[in-house]
C-alpha cells in the first residue's frame, strides 16, 4: 500500500520531491518504494528524464488504475466511518427552509448516516436559537448571535416569482411595474419596497399586498396563482425546477440577512452534529455550483 500511494503521489504531482513532501518521507524513500513495486510487477514504472523522473506509458496507465482503486478504498473507509456514527441529533430550522428545501434532501443524510436518529423541529422566529433541546440551529438573520458559534451557509438574493398562469394574466408581466397588477405576497414589506425602488417602480401604499407569517404560506399562495412573491433560487429551487414557479424579471435584491448554522458555544458538538454540518455544507456548495453553472 505504501508503494501504491507513492506511485499515486508521483503521478498526481509530477515530481519525486513533491511526492516526498506530501507523504512526509525522503526522495530516496519514494524511489525505494517505486523500485519495490517494479520488482513485484515485473515492469518499469518510471524512468529518468534529465534531472528528474517521469512515469513510463505503462506506468501512467497503471497509476490511473491505482488511483481509481485508492478512491474506492477511501470511499469505503469514509462510508464505514459514517455508519459508525450514531446517536440523537435535534436540529431546529426555520419553517420555510425546512419545508421548502431541507425536506427535499434529507434522505441523503440518512443514507450516509443510517444510525443517527435525526429530529427536525421548526422555530417560531427566523432568528430564534433559544431552544435548549436543540443541538444545532439553521437560522435566518444577520449572523449576530454572540453566545453561539456561527457558520455562514449562504446569502439570499430575492427576485419576483409567480405561477406560470400569471405570466399572461391581466395583460402579462412585461415591465417591472406590471407586478402591481397583482397582489404582492410577502413576509416583509421592506423587501418588496427595495425591489420596486431598484426597478424604478413607484412604491404603492403599505397596504398594497398580502402578508403571511412564514415563507411556506407565501410560496403556497404564489404557486396557486394568488399573486407574486419574492423568492431565492436555493429555497425555491424545487418549485422552479418543476415549473410551479417562474421568474419573470432578472433584477434581484440582496437580502440584508442570510442563513447560518448556529450552535451553543458551551455545548460540545457530538459526532452526529459535526456529521450534519459537513453534510449540509457540502450539499449547499454542490447545489450552489450547479445553480451558478445553470445561470451562465
Amino acid at each position: 500500500m505504501h508503494a501504491l500511494v507513492a506511485l499515486d503521489a508521483l503521478a498526481r504531482l509530477g515530481t519525486v520531491w513533491e511526492a516526498a513532501e506530501e507523504l512526509g518521507i525522503t526522495r530516496s524513500g519514494v524511489s525505494h518504494r517505486l523500485a519495490m513495486l517494479e520488482g513485484i510487477l515485473g515492469f518499469d514504472l518510471a524512468t529518468r528524464a534529465g534531472t528528474g523522473v517521469v512515469l513510463t506509458p505503462r506506468g501512467k496507465c497503471y497509476a490511473e488504475q491505482v488511483r481509481r482503486s485508492l478512491i474506492l478504498l477511501a470511499n469505503a473507509q469514509e462510508e464505514r466511518a459514517n455508519r459508525d456514527i450514531e446517536g440523537v441529533l435535534r436540529v431546529s430550522s426555520t419553517a420555510g427552509f425546512s419545508s421548502m428545501w431541507l425536506c427535499k434532501h434529507i434522505a441523503s443524510f440518512h443514507a450516509e448516516h443510517p444510525n443517527i436518529w435525526l429530529q427536525i423541529v421548526t422555530a417560531s422566529e427566523l432568528d430564534d436559537v433559544t431552544n435548549s433541546e436543540a443541538d444545532l440551529f439553521i437560522a435566518f438573520g444577520d449572523g449576530n448571535w454572540p453566545k453561539h458559534l456561527v457558520k455562514h451557509l449562504y446569502d439570499v438574493a430575492y427576485t419576483p416569482m409567480c405561477s406560470p398562469a400569471l405570466l399572461n394574466a391581466q395583460g402579462g408581466l412585461h415591465q417591472p411595474a406590471d407586478v402591481l397588477r397583482f397582489p404582492l405576497l410577502m413576509r416583509r414589506w421592506d423587501d418588496w419596497r427595495r425591489w420596486l425602488a431598484i426597478s424604478s417602480v413607484e412604491i404603492p401604499k403599505l397596504s398594497a399586498g398580502i402578508g403571511f407569517s412564514d415563507m411556506i404560506l407565501v410560496q403556497t399562495a404564489a404557486i396557486a396563482g394568488q399573486g407574486i412573491m419574492l423568492g431565492d433560487e436555493t429555497t425555491c429551487a424545487g418549485a422552479l425546477a418543476n415549473g410551479q414557479l417562474v421568474s419573470p424579471y432578472p433584477a434581484t435584491i440582496d437580502s440584508q440577512r442570510g442563513y447560518y448554522l448556529v450552535r451553543d458555544r458551551h455545548k460540545r458538538a457530538s459526532p452526529a452534529t459535526l456529521a450534519f454540518i459537513r453534510w449540509l455544507s457540502a450539499l449547499l456548495t454542490r447545489i450552489g455550483t450547479e445553480l451558478n453553472r445553470g445561470s451562465r
